[in-house]
Formats: C-alpha cells, structure tokens, sequence
C-alpha cells in the first residue's frame, strides 16, 4: 500500500521546569501522531537540559497523511516512588511540512527549538526536535503498538516499588510497644535464661 513516513528526531531538551532538589531529574516523551503514539528512552539530565537523540518512525497510507494536522510530545518526569509528572508539551503543526514533502518527493528539517507549555499555559524550555517526510513509499499498514515494551517495563519496576512502600506501611510501633510492655519475671532475661 503506497503511503508517507514521517521520522521525528527527537534531539534534547534544554531549561525544563526541574522540581528535583537533589539529584537529576529523569525525562521521558511520549510522542502521538494520528493514531499511533511512541514512547521514548528515560533520559536523566541536570538543571532541565537531557539528551535523547533517538528517532521515531511513523508510517500512514496516503489518505491518513493528508488528515494529519499535528504532532504532540508530552514530557513526562519519570519518578522512583510515585506516578509520573507532566512537564509540559509541545504541539506541531504538520500541515505546511506535508504539503512540501508531497511537492518535493521528500524533506528533511534539521532539529529546531520548539517551546515547551506548562499546564498553566506558560513557557518554559525548549525541546529540539527535527522532521524527514517521505511521501510515496510502500507501508505496512500493520496494528503495532511500540508502546507495550516501555510499558510493560514500567509496570515491573512500579510493581517493585509497590512492595517496597507497602513493606514501609506495617506499623513498625505496635511491635516496638508490645516488646516494650512484655514483662520479663525476676531473675531471667529477656531470652528466658538465668
């Protein structure tokens, strides 16, 4: 089936809002164009600025690619103990790059900033992101979810943390208050020897 691919370089992300008072902060992305969504590899960086530079492929048969309007990347702060944070997003608008890329067999864009908005409608940081479209090219029109793996990765090591809090949970004093008020009769010691 003859369709587009388009490839989104998601390079880095320099001044991102950073909550950490110590230690780095991890960032993963989570990229949704049209129907298919991409999770990228957790990167850790210090003062807001991480490095990813990976490449995601999506590929659309002719009739989607001309429904494409825009590409959305939430950043998302991967935490130890708790549910993932949102950071902020960032939505580009693929109209003007499909429309090239139909004229011109294909484009490519080197990585540029593009703002990233906060949930209180601000900007803070940029995300580095560059395009290659490729019209015209046979696709596999195939169900596959790359998001499974990542999220299956992160069900393990919630799962982990999980116990770990739930083991932090048992109340610890009722034990230390009943070994406290164990009576230990004369003469003998705790361990019942003389």
């Amino acid at each position: 089936m003859q369709g587009g691919v388009l490839e989104v370089l998601l390079a880095s992300a320099e001044s991102l809002k950073n909550t950490n008072i110590l230690g780095k902060s991890r960032y993963y992305v989570i990229i949704k164009c049209g129907n298919q969504e991409h999770i990228s590899k957790t990167a850790s960086g210090e003062d807001g600025n991480v490095y990813w530079n990976e490449k995601h492929r999506f590929e659309f048969s002719n009739s989607d690619c001309q429904n494409l309007k825009h590409l959305m990347l939430k950043i998302m702060k991967d935490e130890y103990l708790s549910d993932p944070d949102f950071v902020g997003e960032t939505i580009v608008h693929l109209g003007g790059l499909i429309t090239e890329g139909n004229a011109r067999g294909h484009i490519e864009l080197k990585p540029a900033p593009f703002n990233v908005v906060l949930e209180d409608d601000t900007y803070k940081g940029e995300l580095k992101i560059g395009f290659k479209f490729i019209p015209n090219v046979e696709v596999i029109q195939e169900k596959v979810d790359y998001c499974d793996k990542m999220r299956e990765e992160n069900q393990r090591k919630r799962w982990m943390e999980r116990k770990i809090i739930n083991f932090q949970r048992i109340p610890w004093r009722w034990l230390f208050f009943f070994y406290k008020r164990w009576k230990v009769p004369n003469g003998l010691n705790r361990r019942g020897f003389e």
